[in-house]
C-alpha cells in the first residue's frame, strides 16, 4: 500500500453507485466521458438496474451479450485536503484508497500526492 496526502478535497458523487460482478451482464447507453484522457462508459447493471460510469476496459462481448470482465464498484471515498489515505490500485485516473477510519473507495489521482515515510 502506498500512502497519499489528499491535496484537494473530494466528495463522493453517487450515494448508491453501480457495482458489477465478474461475468455479470450489463447494457451500455453509448454515452462516454473523458476523464483526464481515460474513457468511461455509462452502463446499467442487468442484475439490479443500477447505472453509472464504468471504465472502458471493463465490458466485453460474450455469446452476444455484454458482460463485465471483472468485479467493479464505482464507490468513491469522500476525503478532505490534508487527510492521509492508503492506496493500492490505480486505474483510469483514480486510486482505490482506504481512509484511517476504515472507509474505502476511489479518489481521483489528481487529488492525491504520494508521500514517503510517515505521513502523519
Amino acid at each position: 500500500m502506498m500512502k497519499y496526502r489528499v491535496i484537494e478535497s473530494w466528495t463522493a458523487t453517487y450515494a448508491d453507485p453501480i457495482r458489477i460482478g465478474a461475468g455479470q451482464q450489463l447494457s451500455l447507453s453509448g454515452e462516454t466521458y473523458d476523464w483526464d484522457g481515460n474513457l468511461w462508459l455509462w452502463a446499467k447493471s442487468a442484475a439490479d438496474g443500477k447505472e453509472g460510469w464504468i471504465p472502458d476496459y471493463l465490458p466485453e462481448e460474450r455469446d452476444g451479450r455484454v458482460v463485465s470482465r471483472e468485479t467493479f464498484s464505482a464507490i468513491e471515498l469522500t476525503c478532505v485536503s490534508g487527510e492521509t489515505v492508503e492506496g493500492d490500485v490505480a486505474r483510469h485516473g483514480w486510486v482505490w484508497c482506504k481512509a484511517e477510519d476504515g472507509r474505502s473507495g476511489w479518489v481521483p489521482a489528481k487529488h492525491l500526492e504520494a508521500v514517503c515515510g510517515d505521513a502523519s
